[in-house]
């Protein structure tokens, strides 16, 4: 039994004690239709990103790619952080490297 006027921004019912009439603002309604908007954008997005998500998890795995320790492909040496304790950390680099 609600009439909505949406020109003028309001809603008039019916009530007990007469017509209860509902008031916004231009502004307020701006907003209400941003936040629409908005949060439609982000539910296509979310069921694009669930969609994407099942299609790769259904995909064979790479067989190049392989869990394991990494073996460097030149040959390197190791160079300690702190020179007073050679047993302390060490950084691995390539051996082939210029001086400069």
């Amino acid at each position: 039994m609600a009439g909505p006027n949406y020109t003028y921004l309001k809603l008039k019912m019916p009530g007990s004690s007469g017509i209860i009439t509902i008031e916004s603002t231009y502004e307020h309604a701006y907003d209400c239709d941003v936040e629409c908007v908005e949060y439609a954008e982000a539910l296509a997005e979310a069921k694009t990103l669930i969609a994407n998500l099942d299609q790769l998890s259904g995909e064979a795995p790479d067989s190049k790619r392989h869990t394991g320790t990494f073996e460097p492909t030149e040959a390197i040496k190791l160079v300690s952080v702190n020179p007073a304790c050679p047993d302390d950390r060490a950084l691995r680099i390539s051996a082939t490297l210029d001086i400069k």
